[in-house]
Parts: structure tokens; sequence; C-alpha cells
């Protein structure tokens, strides 16, 4: 206990309230629009910590958020569609994890943000429900490249949107399985991150403020998506993933000069 003590006088308490506030805030939005909190957090921890430290906090802070929205939407988990996703996804996720300090994430960041920014004009501005047809056999290559890739650069829930869509989930549906399939694979992450020595003790507290303030986000936001309707839960939806490609490009627009 004295050692916890210890290492909580050596944060700033503006560190602790910031990041449980940024946490609730982004998991209120995330529960709203289908995913996209961890990409709202980079900047902020990025800022705050360090861009080195912001992928294994908004990580470890997701798969304690992930925890109790799963809990919250137990009954609404597609499991169907979990079983194809997440063996290919901890495969990939654990190989991020061996090379994370070593590959440059920067590129990667920027083409996913151009394709989430085309989303509002594949959907036509949220008037057509699908593009494609997703079968559940997909779910395998993209569990391991979206779990590879979200492991390297700390969020890249609003990706995923397209295609939970294209295979006929909606609403609650789409965010109860997207939350089992995130949860079976920060599993994978987490102890990824503490074997090869990425989460010092500093970082656990980190993380796991964020993913307090995540938490209540989650139970708030549950509560304004019982009263939306799938038009505009899929509105919501696109004005994320637009927002979170934009933020993905902008950061990272440096790699192109």
């Amino acid at each position: 206990m004295s050692i916890v003590l210890d290492l909580l006088q050596t944060i700033p308490t503006w560190h602790l309230v910031g990041l449980f506030v940024a946490g609730m805030l982004a998991f209120i939005i995330s529960i709203i629009s289908g995913g996209g909190g961890a990409i709202l957090l980079i900047p902020v921890t990025s800022w705050m910590l360090g861009a080195t430290a912001a992928a294994p906090v908004i990580n470890l802070a997701t798969f304690v958020s992930n925890g109790s929205r799963m809990y919250l939407f137990w009954h609404d988990i597609d499991w169907s569609l979990t079983k194809y996703y997440v063996p290919s996804a901890l495969v990939g996720a654990w190989l991020a994890a061996l090379i994370f300090s070593r590959l440059e994430a920067g590129w990667i960041q920027l083409l996913i943000g151009v394709f989430l920014v085309s989303t509002i004009f594949q959907y036509k501005f949220g008037k057509v429900s699908k593009t494609f047809d997703m079968p559940k056999v997909g779910f395998i290559p993209l569990g391991f490249v979206i779990a590879f890739m979200s492991t390297l650069v700390g969020g890249l829930g609003p990706i995923l949107n397209p295609f939970y869509m294209n295979s006929g989930l909606e609403k609650e549906n789409l965010i109860a399985t997207k939350t089992a399939n995130s949860f079976f694979v920060g599993i994978i992450q987490i102890a990824s991150y503490a074997f090869f020595g990425l989460l010092t003790a500093k970082l656990w507290v980190y993380g796991l403020v964020l993913g307090l303030g995540a938490v209540i986000g989650n139970i708030i936001g549950k509560r304004f998506l019982a009263g939306m309707s799938i038009s505009q839960f899929r509105i919501m939806l696109l004005i994320l993933m637009v927002i979170s490609g934009l933020i993905m490009i902008i950061r990272n627009i440096n790699v192109i000069f």
C-alpha cells in the first residue's frame, strides 16, 4: 500500500482528474455513436503522457471499459460473429505488441483516417444502411488486421463499424458484439504489453483511472442510446467516423512531408 501511495504522490492530481473526465466524456460519445472513444483519447493522452504511452494506457482503459460494457449489453452480443473474429485477432494483438517499438504507426493512422472520412460518401450521408455484403468468415482476416493495428496505435474502433453494419448489425447489437470482440483481444493486448515491459507502474495507474472514467461514461451513454432511433444512431455513427478520421489525418499528415 505504501508503494502505491508513494507512486500516486509522483503523479500530478490534474493528470488523474483530467484522464477521468476525458475517459467519461469520450465513452459517452462512444456509446451513442458506435465506438471511437479510444481514438478521441489519443490526442489527450499523447499530450499529457507522451505519444509512446498513449497506446498502452488507452488499451488498458478500453479493456476496463469493455468489461462494464459487456455486462450492460450482454444479451445483445452476436456470439456467432465473435467466434470468427477473436481467434485471429488474438494472434494479431500479440504480434503487434512484439514489434510495438519498432514500427512507424503514423502511416497506418493516416490511411485509416482517409478511409473513415470516405464512409460518409459510401453510406450516402446516412441514407443507406449497407454498402457491401460482409460474410461472417470475413471477420477472420479482419480480426487479425484490426487487432494488429489497434495494438500499435491505441484504438481503431470506428474502422470496424462499416464491417459490422454491412454484416447486418445495428445499434445495441453492433455495440455489444464489437465490445465482446474487443474485450477478448484486450486480454492479449494487456498481457503482451506487460510481458514486453511496455506497461510501467505509473502507466497502470493512468490506464485504470482513464478506464474508471470510461465505465461511468458507458453507464450514462447507454441511457442516451435507448432513446435513439436506428437512423439517428447511423448518422451519429457516420459523424463519429468522419471526426475520428479527420483527427487521424491532421495528427499524422506530417508523415507525408
